[in-house]
């Protein structure tokens, strides 16, 4: 579902004369249906540069990075925009949301962008918000102003809206406390049950343990380091 060849990149400081960094050679990873992999490796290793390869924030420098049918690599800004609709879901670890949305509309946008009838998006969005625990009164606000663990909650609730077939998960469980934690490991492990493919990152190596099939440690794709 998930597969990367070959994939490189590199930064190019324009504000310092246009030096060019280096940060990935090589890399190469397969994520099958119903499979979680776990980045792993130092801070500054390169796994959020490689989770935002896969969903298209950076441009690759060469390689493949093939989810379902699409080569993210290689395809037009609309093939992206509609991957991330209809097949790719991402959970960053920030809330980014238009002001004066109301939270369960925020969860229940995915599901709306594909079409799902507005009492059925709201439902699932609602039934989400409801098992992360967030407040009902605080459904009807916006989540701009919400703490830190609500902002997670809410982003974790619209991430799993949508039954994708692919997932990025960037510390999903933190600022967590105990009983919510429990709640996204039972969501990634439905995810993975029903095929979903998912790629992790994950800090917590407890929670990391409790979903992950393998772990990669993508400082083996560091430049100048074979591969």
């Amino acid at each position: 579902m998930i597969e990367l060849r070959d994939v490189s990149k590199s930064f190019t400081l324009h504000n310092q004369g246009g030096a060019v960094i280096p940060v990935m050679r090589g890399a190469a990873l397969r994520v099958a249906p119903g499979e979680c992999v776990a980045l792993t490796g130092a801070s500054g290793a390169g796994k959020s540069t490689l989770m935002r390869l896969i969903y298209g924030n950076y441009c690759a420098a060469s390689g493949s990075i093939r989810v379902g049918a699409t080569d993210v690599a290689r395809a037009a800004p609309r093939e992206i925009i509609r991957l991330r609709r209809e097949t790719l879901g991402y959970v960053s670890q920030f809330l980014r949301v238009v002001p004066r949305v109301a939270t369960r509309d925020v969860v229940a946008e995915p599901c709306r962008a594909v079409g799902v009838p507005r009492a059925t998006a709201v439902a699932r969005a609602e039934a989400l918000l409801q098992r992360l625990n967030v407040p009902r009164p605080l459904w009807e606000l916006s989540p701009t102003t919400f703490s830190g663990g609500e902002q997670q909650r809410v982003n974790i609730a619209r991430g799993f809206a949508q039954d994708l077939p692919a997932l990025l998960l960037d510390e999903p469980t933190a600022s967590l406390d105990v009983a919510n934690r429990a709640v996204v490991l039972e969501l990634i492990a439905e995810a993975k049950a029903r095929g979903a493919a998912i790629v992790g990152i994950f800090h917590d190596a407890a929670a990391r343990d409790a979903v992950a099939d393998r772990e990669v440690d993508v400082s083996a794709f560091a430049p100048g380091r074979a591969v």
